[in-house]
């Protein structure tokens, strides 16, 4: 996330030098982190509004140079699904209160390698109707309608599951093709079973104190497939709240580097529907740390996994500002928080494993969950102008 504004613009980039006659070719951008902690792996945002100086209309022949001339890795978004990118994102790590600078231009068509892809995701046919996704750091996965009828091991449920993976690499295509990935060969496996429970931090709706779910998905789209970030949606059939019908679409992101998602469902109420409150749960289990902090709207835990796989650690957030309450039932810690304005929530949710790093213990779990909260408090913010 982003902020920008002319009299910061014009603040922090009067203090770089010029990179050169580029003319009206070249944006130069000027990147804050005011947080006293180090941030790696920062998505920055670049509009099409903010690239129209560069006179260039496709964006995915935008290249981005920082301040030692090194090409950065970029990547074109159509984020509302019009198949034409309109924002271009890239990734910079940050010292506590570093301020960096990069160039903008125009040039040949990005034309990725497969060993540049970090994020990645897709619709699973083969696996009855899997969405499954991934970064450099984590996997995970959705159920969709051909799992609530296979006549072996039905499932009803719109969990999110967990799939671990101790490799940079993109896993999903070959742990498909191999189908054995319950077993760690060396880069991971799935040890997690979510079941009918909400998982890594599924979602659904409280009414009368009680929390009603949707089943599995019945609809797919893919809005972008990295290298940098996966972007996709999930389309859930009407389900019961408390006697009124709600549909739902739900959108995922997850960029390189990172340990959590950003997930935001949009509502469609039918019947006698009251304002809606969205939950959010972690599927309980036997020994685990929790922790709670209001302040940051944070809740997260660390606990033993299943086959004796290790130790992972479970984080949801959610806006300050949104928060009720917490709750719980019989199989999830949940947090509650308001749907806003056109019936939309968002939250972020994710997790670690201690065998696959950076996070190795419940201290250095909380520690890395505190940090990410208070950098959604507080995104990098941008100057951009004509150089």
């Amino acid at each position: 996330m982003i902020r920008t504004g002319r009299l910061f613009t014009i603040a922090v980039l009067a203090a770089f030098p010029p990179l050169g006659a580029a003319g009206a070719s070249q944006l130069l951008v000027g990147a804050v982190n005011k947080l006293p902690i180090a941030r790696t792996s920062q998505t920055i945002e670049l509009t099409a509004a903010q690239l129209a100086p560069i006179g260039e209309k496709d964006l995915n022949r935008i290249h981005v140079n920082d301040a030692g001339g090194k090409d950065v890795l970029c990547q074109a978004v159509d984020t509302d699904g019009d198949y034409s990118p309109d924002i271009v994102i890239f990734q910079a790590d940050f010292a506590p209160g570093e301020t960096r600078q990069f160039s903008v231009s125009a040039g040949s068509k990005h034309i990725h390698a497969k060993e540049q892809w970090k994020a990645y995701g897709r619709f699973a046919r083969e696996r009855f109707d899997d969405f499954a996704w991934e970064n450099d750091r984590i996997a995970h996965r959705m159920y969709g309608k051909a799992l609530e009828t296979w006549v072996r091991e039905p499932l009803t449920s719109s969990t999110i599951d967990i799939w671990s993976k101790r490799v940079a690499r993109m896993v999903i295509n070959d742990w498909y093709m191999v189908d054995d990935y319950h077993v760690d060969a060396g880069e991971g496996a799935d040890f997690y079973s979510a079941g009918s429970s909400r998982g890594c931090g599924g979602n659904g709706l409280w009414s009368d104190e009680k929390l009603w779910v949707s089943k599995n998905f019945v609809r797919s789209r893919v809005l972008a497939n990295g290298p940098i970030r996966v972007l996709f949606e999930l389309t859930y059939d009407s389900f019961d709240v408390n006697g009124a019908q709600v549909s739902e679409v739900k959108r995922i992101s997850l960029d390189a580097g990172q340990h959590l998602d950003h997930l935001q469902s949009v509502y469609s109420p039918r019947g006698a529907a009251a304002p809606l409150t969205m939950a959010i749960g972690l599927k309980k289990v036997a020994n685990e740390q929790v922790r709670f902090d209001e302040r940051l709207g944070s809740l997260a835990k660390w606990e033993a996994m299943d086959k004796k796989a290790g130790n992972q650690g479970l984080a949801i957030i959610v806006d300050p500002k949104t928060y009720e309450k917490r709750a719980e039932d019989r199989l999830n810690l949940l947090l509650l928080t308001k749907v806003g304005a056109g019936n939309a929530a968002s939250y972020w949710a994710g997790f670690c494993w201690d065998k696959a790093g950076p996070c190795g213990s419940p201290d250095a779990w909380f520690a890395y969950v505190d940090q990410f909260a208070q950098a959604l408090s507080s995104p990098i913010e941008l100057g951009v102008a004509v150089q």
